[in-house]
């Protein structure tokens, strides 16, 4: 992929996530428990939903970040039930790369393994806030592959932001919006997503713990 179409593209990424961050309107409840909010809208960008967590973690905004940074053999990979491999297939920077996520059979293997190929911009700002952004991109050495049906990730990320006056906390919002591809009943998709998030921020409080034993 060339690297200044990838510039350009990650920072657009950047931009349309950081926008879901700022725009509070028109989120719909769908799951709240433990401390975590999950709320949807319609997509603009499929026919779909796109999906917000919130969720405070006891951690500091360093030990989060290592926990759900997209990294090859980070920890995500352990602990994240949704992720069974990761892998970078283009490196542009240090900051952004094009990369491949494999997930299991899930929702009593009515979804079978996918996979999504997607360009990934880690950001950084002023505040401390520590963003990743991802988007399905095309890629050469990654057709469709055997085994998994391949899912597109529309643009997605998290925000991992520092608490005022809370130094070992930290405040995570994600956002999911993915086709998971195939041909999945509506239904199916619509309960995976916020019963998955609810289950992303409880595994991650448990690897966070699993860090001060």
């Amino acid at each position: 992929m060339d690297p200044a179409l990838a510039a350009e593209m990650g920072e657009a990424v950047a931009r349309t996530v950081l926008q879901y961050r700022r725009d509070a309107s028109g989120w719909q409840p769908c799951r709240e428990g433990n401390g975590v909010s999950v709320s949807w809208r319609p997509s603009v960008e499929f026919p779909g939903n796109l999906y917000r967590g919130e969720g405070i973690l006891r951690g500091t905004p360093e030990e989060v970040w290592d926990c759900v940074k997209p990294e090859a053999g980070g920890l995500r990979e352990k602990w994240d039930e949704n992720v069974t491999s990761f892998e970078i297939i283009q490196t542009m920077t240090d900051t952004l790369f094009v990369s491949r996520t494999c997930t299991p059979s899930t929702a009593m293997k009515l979804i079978s393994p996918r996979d999504f190929v997607d360009l990934v911009l880690v950001k950084k700002y002023e505040d401390g806030t520590v963003s990743s952004n991802a988007v399905h991109v095309e890629h050469p050495s990654w057709p469709p592959t055997p085994g998994f049906v391949r899912g597109f990730n529309h643009p997605c990320g998290c925000f991992c932001e520092p608490l005022p006056g809370e130094p070992g906390k930290t405040r995570l919002v994600t956002f999911f919006q993915s086709d998971l591809g195939g041909y999945l009943p509506r239904g199916v998709v619509d309960s995976f997503f916020p019963r998955s998030m609810a289950g992303f921020y409880a595994n991650l409080q448990k690897a966070l713990k699993q860090l001060h034993a």
